[in-house]
């Protein structure tokens, strides 16, 4: 018996608007982005957010903002959501798309600087989809998550945008993971390669 893998359609009326992925999407593509993440993580994403009405939400790496779409399309209305990225060209796709969502505060700059200024802080949801906050600054990174909170990475199958020699680095991330006493995860061989961790 064959099992049709999951997928995520664009006409769902209960995924983020399709018009502002598609808008989303060309814009990516006029920047020759092509980092964005899948759909179905998108809506792993968005579950996600629903099921942490407001909560404090973390997005590492906004990309164009793809991801970023997905979570707000899930938060509620008494929900936050700060988000970074380095790159400015990606912030400015982002900000034009979704900056008049108030629950969402956008900031240029490097993620691991900001790990560190939110030392202390505690976040209900941590999506972490750049380099600091997975390979570096990870003990950090998960001080932040609240008791109950969780913790999402992607990218964990080999992708094509990977560097040389990345595949044994996003083993280790993942072996470290699922080891953490301060963590239940499930490691997801699915979409881009998941794990979804929750802090004890």
């Amino acid at each position: 018996m064959s099992v049709e893998p999951a997928t995520v359609r664009p006409e769902d009326p209960a995924g983020a608007p399709a018009d502002l992925l598609e808008s989303l999407a060309r814009s990516c593509a006029r920047l020759g982005f092509e980092m964005s993440c899948d759909p179905r993580t998108g809506a792993l994403l968005r579950t996600l957010a629903a099921a942490r009405p407001g909560g404090r939400i973390l997005e590492l790496g906004t990309g164009a903002g793809m991801s970023t779409a997905w979570l707000l399309d899930g938060m509620a209305t008494d929900s936050s959501l700060l988000t970074v990225e380095s790159e400015e060209n990606l912030v400015e796709v982002a900000r034009q798309h979704l900056g008049h969502d108030a629950r969402v505060r956008f900031v240029h700059g490097d993620a691991g600087a900001l790990i560190e200024r939110l030392d202390g802080e505690r976040f209900d949801l941590v999506f972490a989809d750049t380099w600091a906050g997975k390979f570096e600054r990870l003990d950090e990174t998960l001080e932040l998550l609240a008791p109950g909170a969780l913790y999402v990475v992607d990218d964990l199958l080999p992708q094509p945008s990977w560097p040389e020699g990345h595949g044994p680095r996003a083993e280790a991330l993942a072996e470290r993971l699922m080891s953490d006493g301060r963590l239940r995860a499930t490691r997801l061989d699915w979409s881009s390669g998941l794990i979804v961790a929750a802090r004890i």
